[in-house]
């Protein structure tokens, strides 16, 4: 057949590269609205709910036990669930109605009233509700720090840039899961150098990254991963009570928790029960406010594939970062794994979250080149700061980033490596050389940096497990080489633990270690002229973007 010239230049946009499918409910390809999602309702009897969304309580599986025992303000329900869905989703936008109104409402209705009252929404209309919802006053912003080499000097320079241009959390993890301690020690270290108050993570396997967190070498976690079907949740070797004693051990221990979800896990694990990947997300997040979190991350994460496929998907993901608001919850929106060829729907993916903003618009932004991100890429990175900068200029929006200089740059990414160098030495880990420290300052990526010794990383690592070495063995150490400043720091990180109010719901330090969380500086939108405004010396720092023009010399 002879071919259109337009449709042959189309047919090769990389946006016709991604997977797309029409809707299949029976599969769980079906993103806001299933004929087999259940009907809402709710009874109680004797102050326990005894049928929720048309289940009987003797038929429950262990999330809807949960969610019914843990979740749902029993006080409240019958109330709520008497107003009209299409009336509370019209409360949700309407600037007359308070988030505090609109919270203890829905504090009293079920995961499928839920779905049913954001289904009356629209993207447009998410995005209010989420500028109203979101937690905390600002919104906020959290990194991917990561490399492929596992290099820890190389953390460390990037994460004192990551913090440097703005970043209120940075997040690593490793090829090598045995390189977690030497990783989490010098985004620790590194983080500080950037900007003081970071708050840091890394991400391992759970007894690991719990471990590091108790020694005082990461200060939150996020990876307790919830899911909406019983038989998935099975398969990850967990159950919501599991994950609420889990929670429990880390905020007993000073660490801030942020719970895992999002839409498509389970149709990838093969159980969606037919069921909406909006109402699933829903149960994810009532079990992660039952097990009490203060925040989650979601919008589909690592998953975003499968939403992205179908019709609507992108507007369930924001429906569900939405429902996390509308629960109490910290919100950290995702958009952190790429899951298009397409540079404009990765964009247009992320403006639903970066327009209203969230407590951290990225669960992940790969403050890296993209080469080196081991969370399978993500959705903005290094390459793309200058356009991300442009971007909260020309709508005077607030990202969570600001522009810097390459001399603020280099000198920190030189410090930070000096540093954790200095660190390694006083503690008699593996040594790392003049020469690193020299290629790490200036690279873009580990393309440009010298191999490490893996084998005496890998002893290292090891060694910082068998010893107990902790963060104030690291304070000990920086204020020994020199780096008082960056000791007083990290000392100052410790002290949050013993105080916890960084547990607070969508909590964050800023740069003197005062906290700004949902409950001392709570979102007050209410409309035009209300709430967090971009304005005063935010947006003069948002306005100088490198390569300007000054009109003086003209």
């Amino acid at each position: 057949m002879k071919r259109s010239k337009r449709f042959e230049v189309l047919d090769q946009r990389s946006v016709n590269l991604d997977g797309y499918i029409n809707e299949w409910p029976e599969m769980g390809f079906v993103a806001m609205k299933s004929p087999y999602d259940p009907k809402p309702s709710i009874e109680i009897r004797n102050g326990v709910v005894v049928e929720l969304d048309g289940k009987r309580r003797e038929d429950f599986d262990f999330i809807d036990q949960f969610v019914a025992d843990y979740a749902i303000d029993i006080q409240r329900a019958s109330k709520s669930m008497a107003v009209d869905s299409l009336e509370i989703a019209r409360m949700i936008v309407d600037i007359h109605v308070s988030r505090k109104e609109i919270l203890e409402l829905v504090s009293g209705i079920t995961p499928a009233k839920m779905a049913e009252v954001v289904n009356h929404l629209n993207v447009v209309e998410l995005m209010m509700g989420m500028q109203k919802m979101r937690a905390r006053r600002a919104p906020g912003n959290q990194a991917h720090i990561t490399n492929l080499k596992d290099d820890p000097v190389q953390i460390a320079a990037d994460a004192a840039e990551g913090a440097l241009r703005g970043f209120n959390e940075e997040e690593t993890t490793m090829g090598v899961a045995r390189y977690a301690p030497l990783s989490a020690m010098a985004l620790l270290i590194g983080s500080q150098v950037g900007r003081p108050g970071v708050l840091t993570q890394c991400s391992a396997e759970e007894a690991t990254e719990l471990e590091l967190g108790i020694r005082g070498l990461t200060t939150y976690a996020e990876t307790l991963s919830v899911y909406g079907t019983e038989k998935v949740f099975i398969d990850g070797d967990d159950t919501p009570y599991s994950k609420a004693f889990l929670n429990s051990a880390y905020a007993s221990r000073g660490l801030k928790v942020r719970f895992t979800s999002g839409a498509g896990s389970e149709v990838l694990m093969g159980s969606s029960e037919k069921k909406s990947m909006l109402y699933l997300e829903c149960r994810c997040l009532y079990a992660t406010k039952g097990a009490g979190s203060q925040g989650t991350q979601n919008g589909s994460v690592s998953c975003i594939g499968v939403p992205g496929a179908v019709p609507g998907g992108i507007r369930e993901v924001m429906s569900e970062n939405l429902v996390a608001a509308l629960l109490g919850l910290e919100c950290a929106s995702s958009n952190d794994q790429s899951f298009s060829n397409s540079d404009m729907r990765r964009t247009a993916r992320t403006m639903l979250q970066f327009l209203p903003g969230t407590d951290l618009i990225f669960s992940g932004y790969a403050a890296e080149a993209n080469y080196d991100n081991m969370f399978a890429g993500s959705n903005f990175d290094a390459e793309d700061f200058d356009d991300y900068n442009v971007l909260q200029r020309d709508m005077q929006v607030d990202g969570g980033l600001r522009p810097v200089t390459e001399e603020e740059v280099i000198r920190v990414r030189n410090k930070a490596a000096k540093a954790v160098q200095a660190v390694f030495a006083q503690l008699g880990l593996s040594p790392i050389s003049d020469e690193q420290v020299e290629a790490v300052t200036y690279a873009h990526g580990s393309k440009d940096t010298l191999p490490r010794d893996v084998i005496a990383d890998l002893m290292a690592a090891e060694d910082v497990l068998r010893r107990g070495i902790t963060g104030i063995d690291v304070v000990k150490a920086l204020a020994e080489s020199g780096y008082r400043d960056v000791a007083e720091s990290v000392l100052s990180m410790l002290k949050q633990r013993v105080i916890g109010d960084y547990m607070q719901t969508a909590a964050v330090l800023d740069r003197n270690f005062r906290i700004q969380s949902g409950l001392n500086t709570p979102n007050d939108y209410m409309g035009p002229g209300t709430g967090y405004r971009v304005e005063g010396e935010r947006w003069e720092e948002i306005k100088k973007i490198p390569h300007l023009i000054n009109p003086k010399d003209i």
